[in-house]
């Protein structure tokens, strides 16, 4: 007889989580039993091994699955996926690094079945928690500063919106997914402010431990991604986020250029020609550099090769978005509009291809 179809499955979103997995799936077996749940790891192809220690531990114990991305990365859009794989009735969404305590997930998956609640939260700063898993006093404020603005943003008063431990229906949350951005550090604060009405939450003390292993992967450009995310929310349906941030790096290159060349046309004497092409060149590594980091994070070029690759066709690329912005210019000029309006609808012009082949053939994104 097969054996009974999972009511909770526990997406594991993973990178460099190797050591962590077979303790937590152990600490998961203790709060859940042996039977009823599922765990899908959902790994960026994390180079020390993560997801072969996944498959290892699926072929012993068929309540482990695991999912490799290959090109893709990101907590949010991994969590989507594993959402998305499962057919358990429910599901939750929880880190791997043993900082989200498994013991939570029978009261967290009552409170749901029952309709207490439509989201169950692991709180860090409800009643009863405990932050001494932070590693600093600093994260503690930041972490509180980021749920002031997350609440203004999702319109649900909770405690902890920027959470990343939660549980609620695999239906509902996957008839919220088309509406998820998927940018962003933390997937619930996308799926409360993307529900058409504010969902019932319930939040439970959350002790929240320290890392077992590895490194924590709440880097810069993961706290960036929260700005990131706040910014979609509010205006992202106006102009495209990912755009958005495209013409942002484009106008911290301008004023590259413009240092590098000052600093060789007038402080070093270098020929006006000679200084602009190489404050052109300087211009867009640091765009290349800065929207592989950012904009891109997600397909983040790395290894030497891949990079070089990268950073000439970008240039490529960017070549022939300033034909494009001289062309449309010069042609609005020629109709009589005055020049600053043909300047900028050149440099918009330009701006939208260099997206667009970027997108395509630097970054691979159709």
């Amino acid at each position: 007889m097969a054996p009974p179809s999972p009511i909770l499955a526990i997406v594991l979103p993973t990178l460099e989580e190797r050591e962590n997995l077979a303790p937590l799936i152990a600490r998961i077996d203790a709060a859940l039993g042996p039977q009823g749940w599922e765990a899908i790891v959902v790994d960026d192809v994390s180079p020390d091994g993560t997801a072969e220690e996944a498959r290892r531990l699926a072929r012993a114990d068929a309540r482990v699955r695991v999912i490799e991305r290959i090109g893709r990365r990101g907590l949010a859009s991994a969590a989507v996926e594993g959402i998305c794989a499962t057919a358990a009735p429910f599901v939750a969404v929880m880190d791997a690094d043993h900082q989200h305590d498994p013991a939570l997930l029978p009261a967290m998956l009552g409170a749901v079945e029952r309709g207490e609640c439509e989201v169950a939260v692991a709180s860090r700063f409800v009643d009863g928690a405990s932050l001494d898993g932070l590693p600093s006093a600093r994260r503690e404020k930041g972490s509180r500063l980021a749920n002031r603005l997350a609440r203004r943003i999702a319109g649900v008063e909770l405690t902890d919106p920027m959470s990343g431990y939660f549980l609620m229906e695999t239906a509902r949350a996957r008839a919220l997914a088309p509406r998820l951005s998927g940018i962003g550090f933390k997937i619930l604060l996308d799926l409360l402010a993307s529900a058409p009405a504010p969902l019932r939450v319930k939040e439970f003390p959350l002790q929240f431990g320290e890392r077992r292993s590895g490194t924590s992967k709440l880097d810069r450009a993961i706290a960036f991604d929260f700005l990131v995310g706040l910014y979609d929310k509010g205006f992202g349906r106006v102009v495209p986020t990912r755009f958005a941030l495209f013409g942002t790096v484009g106008g911290l290159g301008v004023l590259v250029h413009l240092v590098v060349l000052a600093l060789l046309y007038r402080a070093f004497g270098t020929a006006f020609l000679t200084a602009q092409a190489a404050a052109t060149f300087a211009a867009m590594t640091f765009n290349f550099w800065l929207n592989n980091w950012l904009t891109y994070r997600d397909r983040r070029l790395t290894g030497g090769g891949a990079f070089l690759r990268g950073w000439a066709a970008f240039c490529a690329t960017c070549a022939v978005g300033a034909v494009a912005n001289v062309a449309v210019a010069g042609l609005l000029k020629q109709q009589d509009l005055h020049w600053l309006l043909a300047a900028g609808a050149g440099i918009l012009v330009g701006a939208v291809w260099n997206y667009a082949l970027s997108s395509r053939f630097v970054w691979r994104r159709r």
